[in-house]
């Protein structure tokens, strides 16, 4: 099971040598005296690459503000960023890191195709002549007449996901990337970036859609009041921190003592009877399991902790 010692120990570790991405102490704050927001806590966080990493929290828990710090957005109060051993303003002007961020607007005059083509331009010749392959990748070749106005803003989503890969970054950073996408455009979307991660390239994306983090992240991260309470392999994060569900229909005889006897059980949480099936969370499923057939009760079913469930444990206060 993951514990919180077991976190912060691997924070506070020194970085890999093959780390890509490096925060070390990075804090920020904003406002003043009874206004001060503490947005960033002293964040250490070490990133290798190659690595697919989903930046997890509720809102307010410092998620985009770091992700502003990596980019060079805003500046750390105290603390160091480094992009491939650069500052990151430096690293996004080479284009070895790029964006698509949640702010930060188009020009609606243009079309789709010359919105593209305006940015690949800025990037020689060779970009220019990856523009349809880009408008192919991110499903917009159909949408290079239409102005950006008249875009859905799942479209504009995409136009700002095709704007990231004109400089074909190492590094590739998504703040709810999907946002105003429908099912089919965000099956697309995740099906381009799993093609990018398995040929190298890094990818660390902040979304509210905890499926998303499940089926794709292959580590999570998660911020809580501008510290990182979290930080782990997706599976093992979801199986450490998520206790089992466990249902059964109690048996007709013995029902009344069989829930007396789960109620006191230590492993045994949120208890719920409903027309005379029980439900249950345990971290001891299979123990209980026992108990409840041994007891009669049938129609038995267990299922596997979500990421959802060990959000929830990580975020409550």
């Amino acid at each position: 099971m993951l514990t919180t010692t077991q976190t912060q120990t691997a924070q506070t570790a020194a970085p890999p040598a093959d780390a890509v991405i490096e925060l070390r102490g990075i804090s920020r704050h904003f406002g003043t005296g009874a206004d001060r927001v503490q947005a960033v806590d002293g964040v250490d966080l070490s990133i290798r690459r190659g690595e697919v990493v989903a930046l997890l929290g509720p809102n307010g828990a410092g998620k985009t503000t770091a992700l502003d710090m990596l980019l060079g957005l805003t500046d750390p109060d105290a603390g160091t960023v480094r992009v491939l051993g650069l500052a990151p303003a430096r690293a996004a002007r080479s284009g070895v890191i790029a964006a698509v961020l949640q702010t930060g607007g188009l020009l609606s005059d243009l079309t789709v195709g010359e919105t593209v083509q305006l940015i690949a331009s800025l990037h020689g010749r060779a970009t220019l002549d990856r523009v349809p392959e880009i408008l192919e990748r991110t499903d917009l070749a159909h949408l290079t007449r239409r102005r950006v106005s008249k875009c859905s803003g799942g479209e504009q989503q995409r136009v700002k996901f095709a704007l990231a890969l004109t400089a074909d970054p190492d590094i590739l950073v998504l703040d709810e990337p999907t946002a105003g996408m429908d099912v089919t455009a965000r099956r697309r979307f995740w099906d381009v970036m799993r093609a990018d991660a398995d040929a190298g390239r890094t990818i660390v994306f902040a979304t509210h859609y905890l499926e998303e983090a499940e089926q794709f992240a292959r580590r999570t991260v998660v911020m809580h009041r501008g510290r990182i309470v979290a930080d782990a392999p997706t599976a093992e994060l979801r199986a450490g921190l998520g206790a089992r569900s466990v249902a059964a229909t109690l048996p007709r005889e013995g029902a009344e003592q069989l829930l007396s006897a789960l109620q006191q059980h230590a492993d045994v949480v949120d208890l719920r009877v409903d027309a005379g099936r029980v439900t249950l969370r345990s971290a001891e499923s299979d123990a209980i399991a026992g108990v409840l057939l041994g007891a009669g009760a049938h129609a038995l079913e267990i299922t596997a902790p979500t990421l959802e469930t060990a959000f929830t444990t990580l975020t409550e206060d």
